[in-house]
């Protein structure tokens, strides 16, 4: 099935590992050149690069703290010169520093905040000026069922997921007339590398909310971000698409 993605060049944020690695590589599958965008660049970084190189792609890295309009805007810019183009924006880059509500800190209130929402907006607001001048392109935000459902310990990362909600569903507004799809996908529990390190009742828990019995992985994510960004939903936009199982109805 074609999707449209074949040439394309697309930006992901929080690229480096877990439902952003999975994203940049199903691209890539789908004949997208890639750059990530991420605070660390480390080998897991590097081994991303080079696996996508091997793939026929063009592909890069960026050290950034997304939380920064003008690296956002300057990372754009590299983006664009690097590879030829910016077709696909996903922001995935995220944190949590979970606490119950009277006992959170402000700096795990702000830093969740700041990385999580910020950071998204940093980089919608710097492609959001391309995008328009070419009429065209896609955006998604990975937010996630708590920001529709709440989650006790989590008020900072509940309401930072919240607000891309939000936020997507601005965008989508404001760019529309221009051509622009803006969508966001929010999974349920998803196991990668960390959330393997939960205790075994938590993933338990987790698993007995869903409907389909089992917990999802990071491609299918990326399989649901790979239809967003493809033709096939060229007529979907403002939408949050729950990837989770069943976990949140």
């Amino acid at each position: 099935m074609d999707l449209g993605l074949e040439g394309k060049a697309a930006l992901v944020t929080g690229g480096r590992r877990g439902i952003g690695a999975a994203i940049a590589r199903a691209l890539a599958r789908e004949g997208c050149d890639v750059a990530i965008v991420d605070r660390v660049l480390d080998a897991d970084a590097a081994g991303l690069v080079r696996d996508l190189e091997a793939a026929g792609r063009r592909a890069g890295a960026h050290q950034a703290d997304v939380r920064d309009f003008r690296t956002a805007e300057r990372v754009t810019r590299d983006v664009v010169a690097s590879l030829g183009r910016l077709d696909v924006l996903v922001c995935a880059a995220g944190i949590t520093a979970d606490a119950i509500s009277w006992k959170m800190t402000e700096s795990q209130w702000d830093d969740v905040l700041d990385v999580n929402l910020k950071g998204c907006f940093a980089y919608c607001r710097a492609a959001a000026p391309r995008f328009r001048a070419q009429r065209s392109g896609k955006i998604v935000a990975i937010a996630s069922i708590n920001g529709l459902r709440g989650k006790a310990g989590q008020a900072n990362y509940a309401a930072s997921k919240a607000g891309m909600i939000a936020l997507t569903k601005t965008l989508a507004r404001e760019l529309g007339p221009s051509g622009v799809n803006v969508n966001a996908v929010a999974p349920g529990l998803v196991l990668t590398a960390l959330t393997r390190e939960l205790p075994a009742d938590a993933l338990a828990r987790a698993t007995d909310e869903t409907a389909l019995g089992r917990l999802g992985d990071a491609e299918d994510c990326a399989d649901a971000v790979v239809f967003l960004c493809s033709d096939r939903a060229r007529h979907v936009t403002g939408t949050v698409l729950k990837v989770d199982g069943g976990q949140y109805m």
